[in-house]
């Protein structure tokens, strides 16, 4: 494992309610976040890391489309040519629109899954529903399916 990622808050905040956020250190070997992003959370963990992107102009571009975490968060990703952990779908069709890799909380999930971080999936996508994390029950489906846990 030697890949780095950059986060917006939402994935932070939610893994962090259902008592997860530790997973992240263990499916990424770095994880980054921009200033506006640690100011939304508030969350400070050790292997978290803050730090700033340098593209002002596009930032200000960015942000008359999406929030300044997530318009933050998806310059870094481009500057540091990373993928970026996004659950908005505005703001993953802007990152996409600027060319940047998206996966969001649940691809994080199947992330851990595959390497072993965790033992099954669903009860953790249940845990994120009870704590108002909004789930389509279609992105649950596929999901399960992806993890190999889809009821016969």
């Amino acid at each position: 494992m030697n890949e780095y990622i950059v986060s917006d808050s939402a994935c932070l905040i939610a893994l962090e309610r259902i008592g997860m956020l530790g997973l992240l250190s263990e499916v990424f070997s770095k994880v980054l976040i921009p200033p506006a992003v640690q100011t939304e959370c508030g969350i400070v963990q050790p292997w978290l890391q803050i730090e700033a992107p340098s593209h002002d102009t596009l930032i200000r571009a960015l942000r008359l489309q999406v929030h300044q975490g997530e318009s933050e968060a998806i310059v870094l990703a481009s500057e540091r040519s990373v993928a970026c952990i996004l659950d908005d779908q505005k703001a993953r069709r802007v990152a996409r629109d600027v060319g940047v890799r998206v996966i969001g909380t649940v691809g994080v999930i199947l992330r851990a899954k595959r390497h072993g971080a965790i033992e099954a999936v669903k009860p953790i996508l249940t845990a994120l529903v009870t704590h108002g994390f909004h789930l389509g029950p279609g992105l649950i489906d596929e999901a399960l399916r992806q993890a190999g846990e889809q009821q016969a």
